[in-house]
């Protein structure tokens, strides 16, 4: 017998490590503080690559890029579920 796992048992065993890790999690806000920081950064470079704009100019357009990015994401999600839907017997 092969001690390698499948995937849907590699999924299960991710899915225990990251349940158990945020069980002992006590300040989540910290936890996801840098990776918070790092997304917004990321719009911020987007809106001004070159560094030149003043800085509200730049959060404004961060902001934009950001609603931007998001609702694309559940554009693309409904349009997948939607064709799911009509593959579902």
């Amino acid at each position: 017998m092969s001690d390698e796992l499948t995937p849907a048992q590699r999924t299960l065993r991710a899915k225990l490590g990251a349940y158990a890790s945020w069980a002992n999690t006590t300040n989540r806000t910290a936890r996801t503080d840098a990776a918070r920081k790092a997304a917004k950064n990321r719009f911020r470079v987007l809106a001004d690559p070159d560094g030149v704009l003043p800085p509200e100019m730049v959060e404004e357009r961060a902001q934009a890029l950001e609603r931007e990015h998001y609702t694309r994401m559940a554009f693309l999600s409904a349009k997948s579920r939607q064709r799911g839907s009509r593959t579902d017997p």
